[in-house]
């Protein structure tokens, strides 16, 4: 549409571990940091404490979660997923061993012909990432 000025935030649903996600993720990645977070408090619709709304940055990539007060059927799903460029074999390395912790791997860090060293993991929360190492 012409016009759209907006951008696209990417925003995570978690059932508890937002914080906990947030805090892992600004770990790993350079650049990143956790920049508000809006509480539930007491009385409200969520969990006292719990995350209402938060916004955190991943290397200048605004992302938003929340710790949703409605329990779903769905969860995160390995179709949508977040593609990070690595700049080096030991960040890539550093990356995948940090995301595949306690995670699910759907392809090993390995060459694969289209790229030197990629892998594709779900981290511990259920959230996916493909990384490949840029040549």
């Amino acid at each position: 549409m012409k016009g759209f000025t907006q951008k696209v935030t990417p925003f995570l649903t978690f059932f508890g571990q937002a914080e906990e996600a947030m805090n892992f993720y600004t770990s790993i990645f350079e650049n990143s940091k956790i920049v508000n977070v809006t509480r539930y408090k007491a009385g409200e619709a969520g969990k006292e404490g719990s995350v209402m709304h938060a916004v955190f940055s991943i290397n200048g990539q605004d992302m938003m979660c929340i710790d949703s007060n409605v329990k779903h059927e769905w969860t995160f799903t390995p179709a949508v997923s977040f593609y990070i460029k690595c700049r080096s074999g030991e960040e890539i390395t550093n990356v995948f061993k940090a995301l595949s912790d306690g995670g699910q791997v759907h392809m090993p860090l390995a060459n694969y012909g289209f790229s030197d060293k990629f892998a594709w993991v779900d981290d511990r929360f259920g959230v996916s990432w493909q990384l490949n190492l840029e040549s």
